[in-house]
């Protein structure tokens, strides 16, 4: 399968896309930055491509949900004015998130902190 191509996506899949797509269009993304968001997400909500054939890992089906389940919740925020980096956005991520984040800045100690440590750490660090 060539790269970019979408052949290995289920019917609904490439509907939800899209959707997705003309969402970002009419907020006035460009057409190849929306299409990139737009199968971004599916990606992050499905796992990729679902049909037969090829190999890797499958998602499993609770971790689709949880990631449906945590871009909803950052959606809900950024509707009501919390951006993705206020600490009121923190307090909605999942502990495993927020170690991603800590990760990403280099902050010592993060695996074995609690939630709120992990946010007060994020928090110092900017």
């Amino acid at each position: 399968m060539p790269r970019g191509s979408k052949d290995k996506y289920t019917g609904e899949q490439k509907r939800k896309a899209e959707h997705i797509e003309d969402s970002y269009e009419k907020k006035g993304v460009a057409k190849d930055e929306a299409e990139a968001r737009a199968w971004a997400t599916v990606n992050k909500q499905s796992g990729g491509g679902e049909r037969k054939g090829g190999s890797g890992r499958k998602t499993p089906a609770s971790a689709k949900s949880e990631d449906r389940q945590e871009s909803s919740r950052r959606a809900v925020a950024s509707r009501e004015g919390h951006s993705r980096n206020s600490e009121a956005s923190r307090d909605t991520q999942t502990v495993d998130s927020l170690r991603k984040e800590a990760t990403a800045k280099k902050i010592p100690g993060r695996s074995s902190m609690r939630k709120q440590e992990l946010i007060e750490a994020l928090r110092k660090a900017g």
